[in-house]
């Protein structure tokens, strides 16, 4: 592990996603004390998109930003919200240039599958729809999140693709919960990896999933067809249970004809990132806004 992240992993709270109300407490502690961002070169809002039900946004837009991005952030389908991403969509957007729009989509399990996917499929519509509002190109609307918002994000570029939705210009993954099935090395055999492990994985998946079989829509790792897809840039933690189902997804997209920047992080875990002072998570945090930069632009 990268020695500069194992010196914090004793100030990481042990989370029990068994027990949500704690869990979520400490996931909102955790965000909170990541240092303030600097929004001064930004406007923030908060919007309400109308839906069935409506939609809780947070516009993160920098000056002269040309393309957008519906970021769906992580919490295992279980936790976050427009309040704990604040920090990460705040450097995606400082980091790209790119409008984003932070969705705060229901939860699990009070909320199963398919809401949190409605929610942000329902929120990639309105960007389309409002894109002159918004001061962005319609033809450069990218979606993207961490973690579970990962896996949504894949899931909405795959109804998109199958529902001739909006045009989605680029999907930016950063380790991504793409299967529920938890078959890949990496899935069995890290069972008490800082932050996310196994069990927590499990306990996600129970949640988001409820006692319906997985589809495609769920789990974008089971869609049998992955061609026609938008580019993609993936972003793994060796030592994450996500790691090899992200690294086989990026493959098969490759085998599919689709376009995919894929970057492997050595020593990293997963959410690791949020360790700002890490030399590893400064990178990794500037390349995803740098990604995303470089898809939007002309």
């Amino acid at each position: 592990m990268d020695p500069e992240l194992e010196a914090f992993i004793p100030l990481f709270p042990r989370t029990d996603l068994t027990d949500l109300v704690a869990a979520r407490r400490k996931f909102a502690e955790l965000a909170a004390a990541v240092p303030a961002p600097d929004t001064a070169d930004m406007e923030v809002e908060d919007r309400t998109v109308p839906a069935d039900p409506d939609v809780a946004v947070r516009i993160h837009r920098p000056r002269r930003a040309q393309g957008a991005i519906v970021w769906l952030h992580g919490g295992g389908f279980v936790m976050g919200d427009r309040d704990t991403e604040h920090p990460w969509a705040t450097l995606i957007a400082a980091g790209s240039g790119a409008v984003v729009i932070s969705v705060g989509y229901r939860l699990a399990p009070e909320h199963r599958f398919p809401a949190a996917l409605d929610d942000a499929c329902a929120v990639l519509t309105w960007t389309a729809e409002h894109a002159a509002e918004l001061g962005v190109d319609p033809a450069r609307i990218a979606v993207g999140g961490h973690s579970s918002g990962g896996g949504l994000a894949a899931a909405v570029a795959l109804r998109a693709r199958d529902e001739q939705g909006p045009a989605i210009r680029f999907q930016l993954l950063n380790q991504p919960a793409l299967d529920d099935r938890q078959e890949t090395w990496s899935a069995r055999n890290f069972t008490d990896t800082p932050w996310f492990d196994r069990d927590k994985a499990t306990t996600a998946w129970r949640h988001y999933l409820g006692p319906r079989p997985a589809t495609p829509y769920a789990a974008p790792a089971r869609a049998a067809d992955l061609s026609g897809l938008p580019p993609a840039y993936i972003g793994t933690a060796e030592l994450c249970p996500n790691r090899d189902e992200d690294l086989a997804y990026a493959l098969r997209l490759l085998q599919a004809g689709v376009s995919v920047e894929l970057h492997q992080w050595p020593g990293t875990f997963h959410g690791s990132q949020a360790i700002l002072s890490a030399e590893v998570s400064q990178r990794q945090n500037a390349e995803l806004g740098a990604a995303l930069r470089r898809a939007l632009a002309e």
